[in-house]
């Protein structure tokens, strides 16, 4: 069954299925990719509605990147012809020229017939997509890009953790980040319910592992966090309903509840997220899953700036770092 109106496809049994990253290509710090690292070079084109674009915002801002790649930022709601600058004076980038994002999709791949996702990087002057693989994007920003990192940036993808941090990602990125999607896209019964369970299992583990310790991995702030906060900070917002997740809300599980907080009370994770351009990207673009198009009020937000108390359990946010400006 073809689920091109979500962006991928349906298996016989109803399973969402994710389209693959097409663009692929590595911005390395010594060129042996064809793409050098080179400060005003390439553009950061994003959606403050997606979780998978909002990892690669937090991350340059953490890492204090600002200077060096610019970033895009695309209207919330998508047309037929996909993201579009809508945002910008004449609804074009002001970088780049072009009007939507699939102009830079169409010059890297003018036979490219997916979807034009974010976050990808552009190369400025050729106003092409360089790359589109969101996982690997935030992984290299800390990485290749290190020479040009604000003094005091954190490690966050520390060698030493690194394996333990790939594989608390796997997990996330299956039950939980692609697993709220995996329920809200579902057309059986049987893969919804199937989804369901391995979301919430996995919440509840990570609410286990949670308890004794304020972070994923070690006791700062990891790529890891960063992967598991842009789910959190929209579960009550969209998933929830919208996506049908509703065994109980993110306020509803504690420990949960309790790390988001303290995460979007850091600096780069809270100040990053735009709740309207959110709720207004879900509900008012997935016309089969919301053919009115109405957006929610709710819910109340007041309670992301509340005490969490996970200063308690130790830990420095930033290692032997600070927080960005």
């Amino acid at each position: 069954m073809a689920g091109a109106q979500f962006g991928a496809e349906t298996s016989e049994r109803g399973e969402w299925v994710r389209q693959a990253n097409r663009f692929t290509d590595r911005i390395t710090a010594d060129g042996s990719s064809g793409w050098p690292v080179e400060p005003g070079r390439y553009r950061l084109v994003v959606s403050l509605a997606c979780p998978w674009a909002h990892r690669s915002v937090i991350v340059r801002r953490l890492l204090g990147l600002e200077d060096v790649l610019s970033l895009g930022v695309v209207d919330p709601v998508r047309d037929e012809a996909g993201w579009r600058f809508g945002l910008d004076p004449g609804g074009r980038d002001p970088v780049t020229g072009i009007s939507h994002l699939s102009e830079a999709y169409l010059a890297a791949d003018p036979e490219f017939a997916g979807r034009y996702t974010v976050p990808a990087v552009l190369d400025v002057a050729e106003r092409r997509v360089v790359t589109n693989d969101y996982p690997q994007i935030t992984l290299d920003l800390s990485a290749e890009w290190a020479a040009h990192h604000r003094a005091g940036a954190p490690q966050l993808y520390p060698e030493h953790l690194r394996a333990e941090i790939d594989e608390v990602n796997a997990g996330v990125y299956a039950d939980v980040n692609n697993g709220v999607y995996r329920c809200g896209f579902a057309t059986s019964q049987q893969a919804y319910e199937e989804a369901f369970a391995r979301l919430f299992a996995r919440l509840d583990r990570l609410s286990e592992r949670l308890v004794d310790q304020r972070y994923l991995v070690g006791d700062t702030i990891t790529e890891a966090d960063v992967r598991l906060f842009t789910t959190l900070v929209r579960f009550d917002a969209v998933y929830h309903g919208h996506f049908k997740c509703n065994r109980h809300k993110l306020t509803e599980l504690p420990v949960l509840w309790a790390y988001a907080r303290d995460l979007f009370q850091t600096p780069g994770f809270g100040d990053t997220v735009d709740f309207d351009h959110i709720k207004r990207h879900y509900y008012a673009t997935h016309h089969q899953i919301n053919p009115t198009g109405i957006v929610p009020v709710g819910p109340d937000l007041s309670g992301w700036r509340t005490p969490h108390g996970r200063e308690a359990l130790g830990g420095r946010p930033f290692g032997d770092g600070t927080p960005p400006a």
